[in-house]
């Protein structure tokens, strides 16, 4: 078969970038991955809920998980869109919903938070992006129709055997409109008045530090706290920090009234798992 042939067939999900849920008590928590990324990069995370009797929906967004390709034809409406579906999903069955994002799943997160306050009980936002500066952004939509891609920026993991399974391009159009949520979701940043959690990696070679704190200041949470990571870079649920993220998100949740009680609802695992 021609380069050309295998480009027409349908993109391959591979088994840890599928969507991922568990049925879990009257608690939920909704797990978002980041731009460019997949359900792989939150998989341990939303298991290690799933273990306490938590309902996790973990949800593969439009575009992810498959070619960069499928990407190019997305924009943050599409994500957001299969975001609030899944949070539909947890509310149905559940009295409280924890929303975690990774990167660019944690600018989802502070939208649902925005719109969606009755719906979401907690916010645990890792490495969240809110502002990009670049002298080139005012030129994007014009870069896009003569380099419509630039090198990926996934995998940056401190620990050397972990993989996101990220792409390894980035659709500019995809990009842009991933800047256009982050300055919806900044402009807005007062509406948030849901109790937040920020897990900030110390060094970051994607997502500067600046962002967790200008979401730190702007937001209108009675409770906001931070907690820094020492030892991961940006992709830090498969990092060195990875069972601390899900020890203080657990410990977040409890605190709010939204983790699972002991032995409350079954934590059996979806396919995938």
């Amino acid at each position: 078969m021609t380069d050309a042939g295998r480009d027409r067939r349908a993109p391959v999900v591979a088994p840890s970038a599928e969507a991922w849920s568990a049925p879990g008590g009257d608690t939920g928590a909704l797990v978002l991955h980041g731009f460019t990324g997949n359900p792989t990069a939150m998989r341990p995370l939303g298991l290690a809920l799933a273990g306490t009797g938590a309902a996790v929906e973990m949800p593969r967004l439009p575009g992810h998980g498959t070619h960069w390709r499928e990407l190019a034809a997305t924009t943050w409406h599409d994500w957001a869109r299969e975001a609030g579906a899944a949070l539909d999903r947890l509310r149905e069955r559940t009295r409280s919903v924890t929303v975690v994002g990774l990167s660019g799943g944690g600018t989802l997160a502070l939208r649902l938070a925005q719109i969606r306050p009755a719906d979401v009980s907690a916010l645990v936002l890792i490495n969240p992006p809110i502002i990009y500066r670049s002298p080139l952004r005012p030129v994007g939509g014009l870069l896009a129709r003569v380099v419509p891609t630039f090198p990926g920026l996934g995998n940056d993991i401190a620990q050397p055997d972990a993989d996101e399974l990220p792409y390894d391009r980035v659709p500019v159009r995809a990009a842009m409109s991933l800047f256009e949520l982050q300055d919806l979701v900044r402009a807005d940043l007062a509406k948030v008045r849901t109790p937040t959690l920020v897990l900030t990696s110390r060094v970051d070679h994607t997502v500067p530090t600046e962002n967790s704190t200008i979401i730190l200041d702007r937001i209108a949470s009675p409770d906001k706290q931070q907690v820094w990571l020492e030892r991961s870079f940006h992709v830090a649920t498969l990092d060195y920090d990875a069972d601390l993220i899900a020890e203080r998100t657990l410990a977040f949740m409890a605190e709010h009234g939204t983790a699972p009680e002991v032995g409350d609802g079954n934590t059996s695992r979806g396919a995938g798992a």
